[in-house]
């Protein structure tokens, strides 16, 4: 085999177990939007007020953070893999559950069970990524997933538009489709193997070296094993390791960026876009059609970042999208204030927003907290910021239609414009470059701040 085919064979072997891993994302975007369209029949089907209709929303949510909770540490003890299989069954079993539940009680508790696989997998997928990905790669593969989440938006919003006209059970079909992408997810993880990283952490370095070597060949591959068992010697993997000098500012970064990313808005957004559009004056038909376009432009400048993330580096397209996403916010709560909230002008500003949170937030988020945590601890760490944004966004997304009702456009939107632009002032302040670093490198970086301050 020459060079030139095997560089081949390794990249394909690298977008099977990278792409593998990144549908964790798709179902994650799916079951987290399906509810987007569904909603307001859901609403009218149980007879709902603006409470129950957000605890409808956000139960899922609450569910995540009980999954991503568990999921980081039960990951450090048996695996990536078992962890995405689990994910993978539970969400077919949930998404029937919820299309099946006879009354609104039970639905909510197919949600909530639901959240418990969109929260370990929150955790894990991207986690799988960053650990089987070469450092030049990293952002690249990791945005797969975010990309990955925004085509499962996509689909739950296509889904919604088509299946709406199917009488009173459209909403119980809409969300038993969940079925057939968690089954396919299901079969492809027989065919990838375990994360070097937790096989050498588990004592099986043949094993783990054979992983690498498939990836970046042998030469590359012996570095690699070398750094990253020095990595694993130098932190044994205690829980209070978390809280070291070094590992602690990451955490409070960590920590930071999770409150922010969903204190400013952007799970209100997908999952109350046709509510928002049709306060603005739409139609149903017109608002789920609408709904679908902003998934587009979700998808498509979630592209942007693919190609951007490892030219520019994270905290630069951290910074411009923080700015891009608090002038839309602005200009939605200035378009209720002067009575010009309706139509094509809403649509604009909410496109805006997503364009800015595509392209440069929602991927590097992920891609982040990926990576700043030593490999030894590397899942019980992640758990911590994961389980924040989740409790943020559960929180956000069950308050949003009671706030939305009760205080007005101006208020809410000026709010999570607020929380924008303190993103952007935190990310300036904190956030450090991570672009074209090995995991072992940027663990070393924080211990030598912490060494030096």
């Amino acid at each position: 085999m020459d060079s030139k085919t095997s560089s081949h064979a390794r990249f394909s072997y690298l977008l099977l177990l990278s792409g593998t891993a990144a549908l964790g994302g798709l179902l994650f975007g799916f079951d987290i939007a399906i509810v987007t369209g569904a909603g307001p029949f859901v609403k009218q089907h149980f007879h709902l007020n603006e409470l129950q209709l957000g605890w409808g929303y956000s139960s899922l949510l609450f569910g995540c953070i009980l999954g991503s909770a568990v999921a980081g540490r039960i990951t450090d003890l048996i695996g990536r893999r078992k962890i995405l299989m689990f994910v993978a069954i539970l969400f077919a079993l949930t998404s029937a559950g919820t299309a099946l539940a006879p009354d609104f009680a039970l639905f909510v508790t197919a949600r909530l069970l639901g959240g418990l696989a969109v929260g370990a997998a929150s955790i894990v997928s991207p986690m799988y990524i960053s650990e089987i990905a070469p450092s030049r790669l990293r952002g690249r593969l990791v945005t797969a997933y975010q990309l990955s989440i925004t085509i499962g938006i996509l689909i739950s919003y296509l889904i919604n538009y088509l299946l709406h006209g199917l009488g009173s059970a459209n909403w119980r079909w809409m969300f038993m489709t969940g079925v057939i992408p968690s089954a396919f997810f299901l079969m492809l993880l027989f065919l990838v193997p375990e994360t070097p990283r937790f096989l050498t952490k588990a004592g099986r370095e043949e094993e783990a070296f054979r992983v690498l070597s498939k990836i970046e060949g042998d030469d590359n591959a012996r570095g690699d094993m070398a750094r990253i068992k020095t990595s694993l010697e130098e932190t044994k993997g205690r829980f209070r390791d978390i809280w070291k000098p070094g590992y602690r500012k990451a955490l409070f970064v960590g920590f930071g960026l999770a409150v922010l990313v969903h204190t400013s808005g952007i799970n209100t957004i997908i999952d109350y876009a046709p509510i928002i559009l049709m306060s603005a004056g739409w139609k149903i038909n017109a608002a789920l059609f609408s709904t679908f376009v902003v998934g587009f432009v979700n998808f498509i400048f979630t592209l942007v970042s693919f190609w951007a993330i490892d030219r520019f580096g994270r905290k630069p397209l951290y910074l411009v999208g923080s700015t891009g996403m608090t002038i839309a916010l602005v200009c939605l709560a200035l378009s209720n204030l002067t009575r010009s909230f309706q139509g094509a002008t809403v649509l604009l500003f909410i496109l805006v927003f997503i364009a800015f949170f595509a392209a440069c937030i929602g991927p590097v988020f992920w891609t982040l907290i990926a990576e700043i945590y030593p490999n030894s601890i590397r899942g019980t760490a992640m758990s911590i910021p994961v389980f924040t944004q989740w409790t943020a966004n559960a929180v956000v997304v069950w308050l949003f239609p009671h706030v939305f009702k009760r205080l007005g456009g101006t208020l809410t939107f000026g709010f999570l414009g607020i929380m924008a632009f303190l993103q952007l002032l935190f990310t300036w302040a904190f956030v450090p470059e991570t672009k074209n670093k090995s995991l072992e490198e940027i663990e070393q970086e924080w211990l030598g701040k912490a060494e030096a301050g």
